[in-house]
């Protein structure tokens, strides 16, 4: 997304970018960019929480119009729980479950190729 919005502003399209992963977001150069700090997938906020959302894209907004200089990184105000033990066990993978999660992935990808198999005629 980070690209794409570099290709935009160089076609004189101004754009936004409102994301979680801020070293990547940052590293892209985007010219501006809406800091959440949640887990990833989770950019605009918590699932249901609207008012979140709704706040979420009023900061995208009031940048889009008030950024002065380039990359300019505005970070929400947001938490996404009081207790920060999220982070500790987000994304985490059990070890008994790698496996089992391996197997899945595999015949998934099985699943995909096969996919794309059958349009390759």
């Amino acid at each position: 997304m980070s690209l794409v919005s570099r290709h935009l502003e160089a076609n004189g399209i101004p754009t936004v970018v409102i994301g979680s992963a801020r070293d990547i977001v940052e590293e892209c150069g985007v010219a501006r960019f809406v800091f959440n700090d949640f887990p990833l997938g989770n950019p605009f906020g918590k699932p249901d929480d609207a008012d979140m959302q709704r706040a979420t894209l009023g900061f995208a907004l009031d940048l889009l119009e008030t950024a002065r200089l380039p990359r300019t990184t505005v970070q929400t105000p947001f938490r996404w729980s009081e207790d920060e033990s999220w982070r500790e066990v987000y994304a985490r993978i059990d070890p008994d479950r790698i496996e089992a999660l391996r197997r899945e992935g595999d015949a998934r990808r099985a699943q995909q190729a096969a996919v794309k198999g059958l349009g390759a005629g």
